[in-house]
């Protein structure tokens, strides 16, 4: 299969790494000249539990020298998606799917006001990545890539399930499902939970757990995007604050996206996080603090990099 990934970052670069071991036709995009420069010259460095691989394969600044693809994955910070959304738009041409494995809400809009809703999917990932510098991503973590079509028509599902099933033949456990939406929202919960906080403190990811005001803290953000999921008639996991707490856990050692973004004075994805759910409420009339309170912080943060 000949595969497009839009923006390769540290989670683009690995999932292209994985596809192109595999031995599918995959093209690394970026707007990251030094880092599509080494790639192409010198490979993609792989780090994983100690070892170290290098891989060959194609990466590009410039989109036009890709050519169609039959599947285009976007892994662009969200405050990017629209401009992405075009882009893979050309690549897919009139057949290609565009799949999603961002963090936040609203991708999945965006990018069906430029390609055909049946054409998109959208979902979650449990891979973990970090950039390490030009050229070199690390592999922190293995877990399951969960799917779904965007559109929820029986057309959308069959290409969903036919996409699981060739992602999951080639090593890179894949699993569809109907209700795409309540996934991205179960995902959405961990990341208000852990994200804004531990950018704002610099602590990680398990640190959340070690004082009780901190958990209330996270608890009572999570809770409030329960509340708005259940006026809009999302199914989501009831247990959702103390999976958000597991999670912490089992990445105890990890600083979260948004820590590494404000550690490198980097724009963060608040908005289609915390600042999502602020949105919604005040749409349904309803309010939400906690996650204003973390929104306007870091908000605030960005603002005065130095």
């Amino acid at each position: 299969m000949k595969i497009a990934v839009v923006g390769a970052g540290a989670m683009g670069s690995l999932f292209g790494a994985m596809l192109a071991e595999a031995g599918n036709e995959v093209w690394l995009y970026d707007v990251w000249v030094e880092h599509v420069k080494i790639i192409n010259k010198d490979g993609l460095r792989i780090e994983r539990e100690g070892q170290t691989r290098t891989l060959s394969i194609e990466a590009t600044t410039d989109p036009e020298q890709i050519g169609q693809a039959e599947l285009v994955i976007i892994f662009v910070k969200s405050t990017h998606t629209a401009s992405a959304a075009e882009t893979a738009r050309k690549l897919a041409g009139s057949d290609g799917a565009v799949m999603t494995l961002q963090n936040g809400m609203g991708n999945a809009d965006i990018l069906s006001e430029f390609i055909d809703p049946e054409r998109v999917l959208a979902g979650t990932t449990s891979h973990g990545a970090t950039l390490l510098g030009p050229g070199s991503i690390r592999h922190a973590g293995i877990g399951t890539t969960t799917i779904g079509a965007w559109a929820e028509t029986e057309q959308g599902r069959e290409r969903a399930r036919k996409l699981s099933d060739f992602f999951t033949k080639i090593g890179i456990e894949t699993e569809a499902v109907d209700d795409v939406r309540s996934l991205l929202w179960n995902k959405l919960l961990i990341n208000i939970g852990i994200n804004a906080i531990t950018a704002l403190t610099t602590i990680k990811n398990g640190q959340i757990l070690d004082l009780e005001i901190t958990r209330e803290l996270s608890r009572n953000a999570v809770e409030e995007a329960m509340k708005i999921a259940g006026q809009m008639n999302i199914k989501v996991r009831e247990d959702a604050v103390d999976h958000v707490y597991a999670v912490a856990e089992a990445t105890a050692l990890n600083r979260s996206s948004m820590g590494q973004d404000v550690d490198n004075k980097r724009q963060t994805e608040i908005g289609t996080i915390n600042g999502f759910i602020v949105r919604q409420a005040k749409r349904l009339g309803m309010q939400a603090p906690v996650n204003q309170t973390l929104t306007a912080l870091i908000q605030t943060l960005e603002y005065h990099y130095q």
